[in-house]
């Protein structure tokens, strides 16, 4: 079955949602702001409110144009569409969103493959890249472009170094190829870093940021690089549906988001030590030391799969994400507070206790 399933009206209510960031629920102010929002149509150019938004995301990530956008997934693909030509490869970390998560989307819609790159914690370095790389040959896909994930999310959450993500765009420019930063908890990473996004997306092409996450806007992405990729960008905008009406509505909470959620962050990092920490007492369990607000953890010690254990905490009211095998993910976002992580750890011991 591919459509989601509704909810399980035998299960109890939701008490703490450590599924994904993506739960969050905009608060009634950002829900104020939208309704006051002055709004246009976006498609023909006359919204303001979108048009101060992606000025401001343009100045935020280091970049002369901005484009708004429905979902980060769609600020990928476009991206690859206009970097990349059908036959072309990608090189990436093997666990990257658009290797692993959009639907073999690079291969169906661009024609493209990904070339899926080793290395710890969902990032690689230049020699991983070096060895990867395939000899202009009518025999081989030409390697137009390297993409890397601020957050690693498969990575635990984790953080490229500056100096790391430097290297991999100086490495991939001087090598015929452009660069792409999914940068969907990009603002997680310049939180934790405590420095401007701006510095980490520099030496890239393209980056996108996604205000759905622990921004907490209930939809919207941004897409910035030069003024010729992003006019090159909206005939594939156009093309996939991402053309919009009325959109700042939507811009008005993404603004909000920029406003009042990013400093806030910080509570979402600190929560999710203090649940790493929780977890690594009990019986059983090995936890990865998080970076940002992602805790993985692996139950193989306490001889229950991560399906089992997420089915025993969602009859508890506590939800997590599966990763597969014995390994879970824990996600902290602004809709879970430090009394809900206390909350969630008890559900932890009694969940780990069950079958004994």
């Amino acid at each position: 079955m591919l459509a989601p399933p509704r909810p399980d009206p035998s299960l109890p209510q939701l008490r703490v949602n450590l599924y994904s960031d993506t739960q969050t629920r905009p608060s009634r102010a950002m829900r104020e702001a939208m309704l006051d929002a002055e709004v246009g149509d976006e498609q023909h150019g006359d919204d303001p409110t979108v048009h101060e938004l992606c000025d401001r995301m343009a100045e935020l990530l280091g970049k002369p144009a901005a484009m708004f956008l429905p979902s980060g997934t769609m600020c990928n693909e476009i991206a690859i569409l206009t970097h990349c030509r059908p036959g072309d490869e990608i090189l990436a970390h093997h666990t990257a969103h658009i290797a692993t998560s959009e639907g073999g989307a690079p291969w169906a819609l661009a024609g493209v493959q990904v070339n899926g790159l080793p290395g710890a914690r969902g990032q690689f370095d230049v020699e991983t890249l070096r060895a990867a790389l395939r000899p202009h040959s009518r025999y081989a896909p030409p390697q137009t472009l390297v993409e890397v994930e601020q957050t690693a999310n498969f990575g635990g959450g984790a953080i490229w170094p500056g100096t790391a993500l430097r290297a991999v765009a100086e490495f991939a420019h001087a090598h015929g190829m452009a660069t792409h930063m999914d940068g969907a908890r990009l603002m997680n990473a310049a939180v934790a870093a405590g420095c401007p996004a701006s510095e980490m997306t520099e030496g890239y092409d393209s980056v996108w940021l996604d205000f759905t996450k622990g921004l907490g806007a209930p939809l919207g992405a941004v897409l910035a690089g030069s003024s010729a990729f992003i006019d090159a960008a909206w005939r594939w905008k156009q093309r996939l549906g991402g053309a919009l009406r009325q959109a700042g509505i939507c811009a008005a909470a993404c603004l909000y988001a920029l406003d009042n959620n990013i400093e806030r962050l910080a509570e979402d990092h600190e929560n999710a030590r203090i649940l790493a920490r929780g977890l690594a007492q009990l019986p059983g369990i090995t936890v990865e030391t998080p970076d940002t607000n992602l805790v993985f953890f692996d139950s193989e010690g306490a001889g229950i799969t991560s399906s089992e254990l997420s089915a025993r905490l969602r009859r508890r009211g506590v939800q997590i994400s599966e990763i597969g095998g014995y390994r879970s993910r824990a996600c902290l976002h602004l809709d879970v507070s430090r009394e809900d992580v206390d909350t969630a750890l008890a559900c932890f011991r009694t969940a780990i206790k069950e079958g004994e």
